[in-house]
């Protein structure tokens, strides 16, 4: 191995997580160096995002370089399901801030960024990935494999886990842990869309249930010059049960919603089929001697409702301003200044993904007696803003998500106008 390197700051991963950080640290003059186990541009799901993350990219420095890549506009999320449509739209939402954002393909926004963090100052190297770490208040070290299996030790001042789905540290420190939720199971192309229909809204995700099986979903995230992102969620048995092979399973499953059947008469796949499944997983604790945990290294939820972007961006964001602070000699805890807050919203997006597979919140989006107020408190949920406390969704999630279920079944339009 080689003399040991040093920087400021390491961060594993080069995704948005990582590239926001490493932005916002190299603009206040600290040595960043990225570490990212493979080539830019690579692809990834995750393509739908939402307004929050328009504030998070402005405040890393970055929000120009997406802006450049001219990505398909989104206002809100459409819902299908046995014939019935319903939309949630972003520009009537109940919290401050951006109401509108992208769909992106990821190859292209994830490249955006890190160079953008790249031309802020910050070093990246790819193809190289982490074999071991040492975990210390001061000098925190990881060893580093490159293409040509050479090892060399990088150490810090401070090291950020922006792996992803790697999960670099987690698994390293073993604080990994399994996720609450129910583990499933995703299939996912990208399609020449095809798409006719005159009514079809491209600025926004649509979402479908199956009409049989409620616990399997599909989504149809338009993108610019007639391409989209098409994927189905369930329980891996269901999904296997739907054909001999993944590309049977998807377009059987498409096929049995009369919305996706309707519109993706002409679509076709110019991508293999992804499978991506187990991948809910939890952390006992997102920081630990000399690190933390951002974005999906520390939890994922699901792909419904598309968080996952908005939280690596929100972690990046909270944490990086607490590294220049500790680096520049002043005590942080790391307990009540970035985990308890920032589990704070995921514990939101995760009671509204609960709410979605146990049908109480199809229940309340189908419903057309709410009252536009709290139309509006929903639709800031599934713009991201999950922080946001003055809204009672956010407060007191699972009481308010019950009680407007509850009223749904009913079918009380009174019931559901008083509840608060």
């Amino acid at each position: 191995m080689e003399s040991n390197d040093t920087t400021d700051v390491a961060i594993i991963g080069a995704g948005p997580a990582g590239a926001a950080a490493a932005a916002w640290l190299a603009r206040r003059g600290l040595h960043v160096r990225v570490i990212e186990r493979s080539r830019f541009p690579r692809f990834s799901i995750g393509e739908s995002l939402l307004p929050q993350c328009m504030v998070h990219l402005e405040d890393c420095g970055l929000l120009d370089a997406a802006q450049a890549g001219d990505f398909q506009p989104k206002n809100g999320a459409a819902f299908s399901w046995r014939g019935q449509d319903t939309a949630i739209d972003f520009r009537d939402k109940f919290s401050p801030g951006p109401d509108t954002t992208w769909q992106v393909e990821r190859a292209d926004f994830d490249l955006r960024l890190i160079e953008g963090a790249r031309q802020a100052g910050a070093e990246v190297e790819f193809d190289t990935r982490v074999e071991a770490f040492i975990a210390d208040d001061d000098r925190p070290c990881l060893t580093l494999v490159d293409t040509t299996d050479e090892r060399r030790s990088l150490s810090a001042r401070f090291i950020l886990d922006a792996s992803g789905y790697g999960r670099v540290l987690a698994r390293l420190t073993g604080l990994a842990r399994p996720s609450v939720l129910e583990p499933r199971c995703a299939l996912f192309t990208h399609i020449e869309d095809r798409i006719v229909c005159p009514h079809h809204d491209r600025e926004k995700i649509l979402i479908g249930l199956h009409p049989e099986h409620p616990g399997i979903w599909f989504w149809l995230i338009p993108f610019r010059q007639g391409r989209a992102s098409l994927g189905v969620v369930g329980d891996r048995a269901a999904l296997e049960s739907a054909g001999a092979d993944d590309n049977e399973r998807l377009w059987h499953l498409i096929r049995a919603e009369p919305r996706f059947a309707e519109l993706l008469t002409n679509a076709e796949s110019i991508r293999d089929i992804g499978r991506l499944e187990g991948y809910s997983a939890d952390v006992t604790r997102l920081h630990g001697p000399g690190f933390a945990l951002l974005g999906n290294a520390g939890e994922f939820l699901d792909p419904v409702f598309s968080s996952g972007v908005t939280i690596a961006l929100d972690s990046a964001l909270r944490a990086a301003p607490l590294v220049e602070r500790q680096l520049s000699g002043e005590r942080i805890d790391w307990d009540s200044q970035f985990e308890q807050p920032l589990r704070r919203g995921v514990a939101t997006f995760r009671e509204f993904v609960e709410a979605w597979y146990d049908g109480r919140l199809p229940r309340i989006i189908f419903n057309a007696q709410q009252t536009p107020r709290i139309r509006s408190m929903i639709s800031s949920v599934l713009a991201g803003y999950a922080w946001d406390e003055s809204n009672p969704f956010v407060a007191a999630s699972r009481r308010r998500l019950n009680s407007l279920a509850e009223a749904c079944t009913d079918d009380a339009s009174s019931a559901i106008s008083e509840v608060r």
